[in-house]
């Protein structure tokens, strides 16, 4: 069953997650908006965590967060330390929430789903999963070009 390895996934995203904001040769790069973008890898970054705090934290799993989804795309020159203590945080939320989701609850149809279309819960926590490799891909490619 997916949810047996939903937990496994979403750790080895937010691990590369973390890596790749390491990997940035300064904290200014992280924040380079590129011709030809919108967003910077460390707008990125705050919009992952925040998306993964706010459907899997608050919205599954009733840890209480607050989402601020314009702070995640108008900072600007935080230091590094911000966005890993970001995604230290979103690790814990998700090591805490993912494995403890209903498998039934996960057939059951997702009401409140943001994209306005039919799926299941589980139908959305995949996609949540893939919105955060799509971005993880930016934010890698991101990083490689504004060095």
């Amino acid at each position: 069953m997916i949810s047996n390895i939903l937990p496994g996934l979403f750790e080895a995203e937010i691990n590369k997650l973390e890596e790749e904001i390491r990997l940035y040769k300064s904290d200014e790069d992280l924040w380079k908006v590129l011709p030809g973008t919108s967003n910077s890898g460390g707008n990125l970054c705050l919009h992952v965590c925040g998306n993964l705090r706010h459907f899997i934290g608050a919205l599954l799993g009733n840890t209480g967060y607050e989402r601020d989804r314009p702070y995640e795309f108008s900072a600007r020159d935080l230091k590094r330390e911000v966005l890993l203590d970001a995604i230290a945080d979103t690790r814990k939320t998700l090591a805490a929430v993912v494995p403890t989701l209903d498998p039934a609850k996960m057939e059951l149809p997702y009401a409140d789903n943001p994209l306005k279309t039919d799926m299941t819960y589980g139908a959305f926590v995949v996609y949540l999963y893939g919105h955060l490799r799509y971005h993880l891909g930016q934010i890698n490619y991101h990083r490689r070009i504004s060095s």
